[in-house]
């Protein structure tokens, strides 16, 4: 075998070997558990994650602006080691920022809950058979989805399934973050994944004077 047959040999196996890694890696999300919802709550679900619009944020003010510019800007920086490119990271960014604000729920918590569940790996999927950036079950698909959970590794999808998940469960525990962080792992009542996810919460936690300062 000569020399160039050796590197395109090599060359498929390092492609199939980073495919390998980006779908087989194990993930640390649990087992979001399958639960009966009355009707309206499926309802309100199923409307809350169709019709996927651009996230374009929209601000009322130009202060409100500015903080986001500057949020955007911190963050990107500190996510740079993990998504190197700069679209795809503003992307992401601008998305998560958008379903977050839509669905009520603090960005920087969002970013902890990925950071644990996937560590930002757009195809992971878990032994429980979750899959993508926020970790769905694919079964969320069938009860308020379209039923083709393929879909869950589209970015702005997926996104936007975890939050309104996760604040359907927010509701459900009335407001307690704690027990509804261990409901969307599946481990509801124990507490190594709802302080996982506070920790790295805290590693996103945006604050203006400090990050000018830097």
């Amino acid at each position: 075998m000569g020399p160039a047959a050796v590197l395109s040999r090599r060359r498929c196996m390092l492609g199939a070997a980073t495919w390998a890694a980006l779908h087989a890696l194990p993930a640390r999300a649990g087992a979001q558990l399958e639960e009966p919802l009355i009707d309206a709550v499926r309802s309100a679900l199923r409307a809350a994650v169709s019709e996927l619009s651009p996230p374009e944020p929209i601000f009322a003010s130009t202060d409100a602006r500015l903080h986001y510019l500057r949020w955007l800007t911190a963050t990107s920086d500190r996510l740079r080691k993990r998504m190197p490119d700069w679209e795809v990271r503003r992307d992401f960014l601008q998305t998560l920022w958008y379903e977050a604000t839509r669905a009520g729920l603090e960005v920087s918590l969002v970013l902890g809950l990925i950071q644990v569940e996937s560590g930002f790996r757009k195809f992971v999927i878990s032994h429980a058979g979750a899959r993508g950036y926020m970790q769905i079950m694919p079964f969320w698909t069938r009860v308020i989805g379209d039923g083709d959970p393929g879909k869950l590794f589209h970015m702005q999808t997926n996104l936007r399934f975890g939050c309104v998940i996760l604040r359907h469960y927010l509701e459900r525990e009335k407001g307690d973050m704690y027990m509804a962080l261990g409901r969307y792992n599946g481990s509801r009542g124990k507490p190594q994944y709802p302080n996982a996810v506070f920790a790295a919460q805290r590693q996103w936690t945006f604050n203006p004077e400090a990050d000018r300062q830097t």
